[in-house]
């Protein structure tokens, strides 16, 4: 029986979350003012990020966005995204670069939820994400996991009473 729900805008705690709960959220155009400022920001220049020609040469139809790039902007959209989560801290990513990502390509994440544990502390949960990036091809680019601490109704009650 599929359990598995799109969930809809609002806010969620981890008791509010269930294995296989997903949303997609919106997208964004890769644009070239991303991927220099990014450059800039993390000092990765190489080649295949900034040399159209190289680019080329190396079998791509163009310059391609850095991975990490593409990560930092999957996350982004899932915390935009109208369906928030009570995120305390990201806990480590098990990522996959599957394709390319060209300047001009739209990406849109969908987010599921895969596994989930509570803590030793009663207020605080983990729960696993399950993030598909895609393009506007439908083509799946990038894909991982990441651990997603956050908060639980415990958490809203001690602090409903104090």
């Amino acid at each position: 029986m599929d359990t598995a729900r799109r969930l809809e805008p609002g806010l969620y705690g981890y008791e509010d979350l269930s294995i296989g709960d997903y949303f997609d959220t919106s997208g964004i155009m890769v644009t070239e003012a991303h991927v220099v400022a990014f450059a800039g920001i993390s000092g990765d220049h190489f080649d295949v990020h900034m040399d159209e020609e190289y680019a080329q040469s190396e079998g791509f139809p163009g310059r391609i966005a850095h991975g990490l790039l593409g990560l930092s902007m999957a996350d982004g959209l899932k915390n935009r995204s109208p369906v928030r989560l009570k995120g305390i801290a990201s806990l480590g990513w098990n990522w996959s670069f599957r394709g390319p990502i060209l300047i001009g390509d739209r990406i849109q994440v969908r987010v599921s939820v895969k596994e989930k544990r509570m803590t030793r502390r009663p207020e605080r949960g983990i729960v696993t994400l399950r993030f598909e990036v895609s393009n506007q091809r439908g083509e799946i680019v990038q894909d991982g996991d990441t651990l997603l601490l956050t908060a639980c109704a415990v958490a809203d009650a001690v602090a409903d009473a104090g």
